[in-house]
């Protein structure tokens, strides 16, 4: 068993401790099994929820929402694991209840030699690799910015760039008056502007008496 946040603790090194006491405290947290977390997305989807359904098939599930809405409630499993090369990687589903369906985001986290950076695999079929820059902001957020990204076809890495290339930024972070984990996400893509975004709040479970952390 490793920490929660294992992998957020490789890439950022030193940078670690100036997260918030409590995200620290949670990213150190050992789990007996899948972390799981429930929360509320005051904003969460996309706008593009046509464009979402017409490149499913090709990309997979796991990957873009069709839905847009306010108020979405929202579970989070997380799986820290260290591969036999000593690597840390993280796989994470975000599963989102709109009204009448429910919605899933996958990505797997895989850590990089480059300091600070993860490489992202996101979907169901992982065709689609982002990585991305870790830091640690001066309110002790964990802030993740993405650079290079691609698309993987079979043995081919196709880069995503101009009009094709979204820019991500995501903060996870720490409310004291609610003792809570916020969230905020946004994908950005030059033609069509925010593709997907999510903010809200959410708390992890504690297995021992499923009591919220």
């Amino acid at each position: 068993m490793i920490a929660r946040g294992q992998i957020f603790l490789t890439v950022l090194g030193a940078e670690a401790s100036q997260l918030h006491p409590a995200v620290l405290a949670q990213m150190r947290a050992i789990d007996a099994s899948d972390a799981q977390a429930h929360g509320l997305f005051t904003t969460a989807g996309s706008r593009f929820g046509i464009l979402a359904m017409l490149l499913r098939p090709f990309l997979g599930p796991g990957i873009l929402l069709t839905r847009f809405g306010r108020d979405v409630p929202f579970v989070l499993t997380d799986r820290s694991v260290r591969g036999a090369d000593g690597v840390e990687m993280r796989d994470s589903v975000r599963e989102l209840v709109f009204p009448g369906s429910t919605q899933s985001l996958l990505d797997r986290m895989i850590e990089t030699s480059e300091p600070g950076v993860v490489r992202t695999l996101l979907g169901a079929r992982q065709r689609v690799e982002v990585m991305m820059h870790c830091s640690v902001t001066d309110y002790g957020a964990l802030r993740m910015r993405s650079g290079n990204a691609a698309l993987l076809v079979g043995r081919m890495r196709i880069p995503l760039t101009g009009v094709f290339g979204v820019d991500v930024t995501l903060e996870d972070g720490w409310d004291d008056d609610h003792r809570r984990r916020t969230i905020s996400m946004r994908a950005h893509n030059p033609l069509f502007g925010s593709v997907l975004e999510y903010r809200g709040w959410y708390r992890y479970a504690d297995r021992r008496g499923g009591a919220p952390q």
